[in-house]
């Protein structure tokens, strides 16, 4: 887009010659907006990153931070910072993700049979603390500890419309509830660039418990596994991606608001097509596949076609017998070709006339 915004000038600016790696430079995406989701309404946009390298960047991953703020019509402020540094020949990679939230929003019940009918807002506060350091321990392959706090305080329930007792209620709802424990985390990841992969294979395996004794209400703990694969298609800017997130409760209670849930994930992305929230209990199974491709031959306008699928034990029985899928299309816009930054455009229908549009800046996995 600043190409774009040159070539206006005098210069014509040839934004398809290829771009140079440089580890002299920070390159910057600023991206104020107005945008609308199913979650939030209409919301203010102040969308941020950063990328860098710490060090040739022939032998060291672009590292990146991340900053975007979102106020909302529902009230809803959220501002988070999110980083992920890689050191000098990637030695270690340092995963930062910190966020505060002011966010009334709208809980539908437990396992993979709730119904829209059976809206709940939930207002509440929540700080989330998770920070983590892996050391390289062989090429690509990356073994870690860090310490996850989440603590959500000013926890108030208006209950469904049809006057029933909620889930919620059901499940245990207290005014402040705390998570709080180490994570022992195992990755692999060759990918070069997080932002935008143009191929590769990322995995990541974190095991979380919770403690009483460091604060935490329960003792409970819980099993993420993240895979992504990206095949890129020989002379083009073609990539086939691929994506399966498993999110599980192990032993012990959560609290209700940190059960594995749609669109809770690290970057809020799973489940496409329905808002976030929508499906919620102890375990969590997601798979999604994306086929992303250029729309011009300068990199500036590019498309996505998706499909996902969802799958939420039943509570408190654990089984599955639900799965509900989505499809969608997207829009890419280039905002950095540096850091191979897109401004991402999404819409998304689910089932039972579940439908909406997505916006990230970077891709969506």
């Amino acid at each position: 887009m600043v190409d774009v915004f040159r070539s206006l000038g005098k210069h014509k600016i040839d934004t398809a010659a290829p771009v140079k790696s440089d580890s002299s430079k920070y390159h910057f995406s600023i991206v104020p907006a107005i945008g609308y989701t199913l979650s939030t309404g209409f919301a203010i946009i102040v969308a941020s990153n950063v990328a860098f390298y710490t060090a040739d960047p022939e032998n060291t991953n672009v590292s990146s931070i991340m900053v975007p703020v979102v106020y909302s019509q529902y009230n809803q402020l959220t501002i988070p910072l999110q980083a992920n540094i890689w050191t000098r020949d990637n030695r270690y990679n340092i995963i930062t993700d910190w966020r505060y939230y002011q966010y009334p929003q709208d809980t539908y019940g437990l396992g993979g049979h709730s119904s829209l009918e059976n809206a709940n807002q939930i207002d509440y506060s929540h700080l989330r603390i998770h920070q983590t350091v892996l050391k390289r321990v062989f090429a690509n392959t990356y073994a870690g500890l860090g310490y996850f706090l989440d603590y959500h305080w000013d926890i108030e329930e208006v209950g469904q419309s049809n006057g029933q007792e909620s889930d919620a209620k059901k499940y245990g709802l207290p005014y402040k509830t705390m998570s709080s424990g180490p994570v022992v985390n195992v990755l692999y990841d060759n990918r070069k660039n997080s932002i935008n992969p143009q191929g590769g294979v990322y995995a990541n395996i974190l095991y979380h418990p919770n403690f009483t004794f460091m604060g935490s209400d329960a003792n409970w703990q819980s099993l993420t596994i993240d895979f992504r694969k990206y095949i890129h298609f020989p002379n083009s800017r073609n990539i086939l991606a691929f994506w399966s997130y498993n999110w599980l409760t192990l032993s012990g209670k959560p609290p209700y608001l940190d059960l594995p849930s749609t669109g809770w994930d690290n970057y809020n992305n799973t489940g496409r097509g329905y808002i976030q929230g929508r499906f919620r209990s102890n375990n969590m199974l997601y798979l999604e596949t994306e086929y992303r491709f250029g729309i011009t031959r300068n990199g500036l306008f590019g498309g996505v076609v998706f499909a996902n699928a969802q799958s939420f034990s039943n509570y408190p029985v654990n089984d599955f017998d639900k799965i509900w899928p989505a499809v969608g299309l997207g829009l890419r816009v280039k905002v950095n070709k540096h850091s191979n930054t897109n401004i991402a455009i999404d819409y998304g229908f689910g089932a039972d006339g579940s439908r909406g549009f997505f916006v990230n800046l970077g891709e969506v996995f």
